[in-house]
């Protein structure tokens, strides 16, 4: 596996090494103890999420505050995303500014969002199956969001904006300047 570190270094992409033949192909999508040695911290990841969303649909952009905060491993099954990773803590040198990689079925790349960062993703294939572990439950009452258009954050996600689908709760999210957010200072991996 090889990581690299993003524009906001605590955003990390894996690409993982494929081994395909003309019978197909094996990759080995997630190794703990690398990722771990990497990082420099533990992580233990409890649960896994999938969504199948079609073309235009945007996903986000969401996490979870404290107790339930939660560190995400993003990947696409099949289809291409365009993922999003917003830096929501503040008195960091890179609170607002977002990370964009393109995730798809054959690059077979993922993204390591560290707790304190918002998470989005767009669909621009006709369907995407995605899929992510987490390192905390998911928890309706810590449960938040940004606003997916906040110009101060400045994410240019691609599709046309008539052709964008969302869902209600993603319609009516706060700007960064007035969501809950993080604070720098603290150790959320504590």
């Amino acid at each position: 596996m090889n990581f690299i570190r993003c524009e906001i270094p605590d955003v990390v992409i894996i690409e993982p090494v494929v081994h395909g033949d003309d019978r197909g192909y094996f990759v080995e999508t997630f190794r703990q103890d690398r990722l771990e040695d990497f990082l420099g911290f533990k992580l233990n990841f409890c649960q896994d999420n999938e969504s199948k969303s079609s073309y235009g649909v945007l996903r986000g952009l969401h996490y979870q505050m404290p107790p339930f905060s939660q560190t995400k491993l993003v990947r696409v099954i099949e289809g291409t995303v365009l993922d999003i990773a917003v830096d929501i803590r503040k008195g960091s040198p890179t609170f607002g500014q977002h990370v964009s990689v393109e995730l798809t079925g054959e690059n077979k790349r993922q993204v390591f969002v560290p707790r304190g960062f918002a998470h989005g993703f767009i669909v621009l294939s006709e369907y995407a199956t995605f899929a992510y572990k987490v390192d905390n439950y998911y928890a309706p009452e810590c449960d938040r969001g940004i606003a997916f258009d906040d110009h101060s954050i400045g994410i240019e996600w691609v599709a046309e904006s008539e052709k964008l689908k969302l869902s209600q709760k993603d319609t009516t999210q706060p700007l960064l300047k007035d969501a809950e957010v993080f604070n720098f200072e603290d150790n959320l991996y504590a």
